[in-house]
């Protein structure tokens, strides 16, 4: 008589597994992010109940969705907002955000920018799939030049942000690049940003083979893994506005700005003592 064992995986206990199974489509790289935050996270020793993770609309971010945290899904472009707004009422939190590229820097981008120039105490993890996934594979502010997208069949001929930077230009105190191929050394750079005082920024490169990669030249999950694996170059030290994405040339992963600068609570509370003496 065979006896019939429960599996468990060792993240359920920070999941929540009863809105399971998820939304995100086959070969999709963000369950990759979020177990590489989430052991990022417990091994930095911040108490569950002192993390929030907010994000904004799009595909990564019905990520805290699933998370056993407290957890804000705000509207399109308004993560870093809310957040911020988070952060100040309570300093003593470790807040997140978790969104893809479309909401962090079209919608949202001007919110990201000054939030950086700000040196506001928040982590943001970028999941940048090149494209708006989750209203059809339109063009976004990430698209590789020449890609093809539902709104560039014939390529696209804007100019794609370089995010790590622009995170660099205004002001970020951490900026690091990785794939979804670089499972560990993302779950490292997470670890790193959340325990960093200051606005820490963590660009997580990944593949969306629905909607981006059949369009170009991935047709499937595993073929944009291998060419995260032979096309990523670790450079230390690299200067952050040498490390464009451009389809066929190497790309430039790794950890670009790790420094300090006062934040902005700090200011506000110097501030805040200076006024009411």
């Amino acid at each position: 008589m065979s006896i019939k064992r429960e599996v468990i995986h060792p993240l359920d206990p920070y999941l929540r597994t009863e809105r399971f199974p998820h939304i995100w489509c086959p070969g999709c790289g963000i369950g990759v992010v979020i177990g590489a935050f989430l052991r990022g996270w417990l091994e930095t020793n911040i108490p569950r109940e002192k993390l929030v993770v907010v994000s904004g609309i799009g595909c990564t971010s019905r990520a805290p969705g699933y998370l056993l945290f407290d957890t804000f899904h705000a509207t399109h472009g308004r993560g870093i907002p809310f957040a911020t707004g988070l952060k100040i009422a309570n300093p003593d939190l470790t807040v997140v955000v978790i969104a893809g590229d479309g909401d962090l820097f079209s919608i949202g981008g001007n919110h990201f920018i000054h939030a950086a120039r700000r040196n506001v105490d928040l982590t943001v993890i970028c999941v940048n799939n090149f494209n708006y996934g989750m209203t059809g594979g339109q063009m976004a502010p990430t698209t590789p030049t020449d890609s093809k997208t539902t709104t560039s069949p014939y390529g696209n001929i804007e100019q794609p942000f370089n995010l790590v930077h622009l995170a660099v230009s205004a002001g970020a105190v951490y900026v690091a690049r990785w794939t979804t191929y670089h499972v560990r050394q993302l779950q490292r750079a997470i670890k790193e940003a959340l325990l960093k005082k200051g606005f820490s920024f963590v660009e997580v490169l990944s593949q969306c083979p629905i909607n981006f990669g059949r369009r170009n030249q991935w047709p499937n999950s595993v073929s944009m893994l291998k060419y995260f694996k032979e096309h990523s170059q670790i450079r230390k030290d690299e200067p952050p506005e040498a490390a464009e994405i451009t389809i066929g040339n190497k790309i430039i992963v790794g950890k670009f700005v790790d420094t300090e600068r006062e934040t902005f609570m700090d200011k506000y509370h110097r501030l805040v003592q200076c006024v009411t003496k």
